[in-house]
């Protein structure tokens, strides 16, 4: 059997739509509690897109369409 979880422990998209508006009441709005949240927002986003440890196809393939673009941009400067 899956264990409970708490209402307030849950995440936002695993709050059901009848349980939003409590959820929301829980959630902690003051200053201090938002820069909390901007704080975990941002060091996820950068452990997850920044801060990576092993580099890939993905990474490459970018860094090679960037320079595609601005190869055609530097070519054809008079378009």
């Amino acid at each position: 059997l899956p264990s409970a979880v708490l209402l307030k422990d849950m995440k936002l998209m695993d709050v059901k739509l009848g349980q939003l508006g409590s959820w929301l009441a829980m959630r902690d709005f003051t200053p201090g509690g938002i820069m909390g949240a901007i704080r975990r927002g941002h060091s996820r986003y950068y452990n997850k897109y920044i801060n990576v440890r092993k580099g890939g196809l993905g990474g490459l393939s970018m860094v090679l369409a960037g320079y595609i673009v601005l190869s055609y941009m530097w070519s054809y400067s008079h378009i």
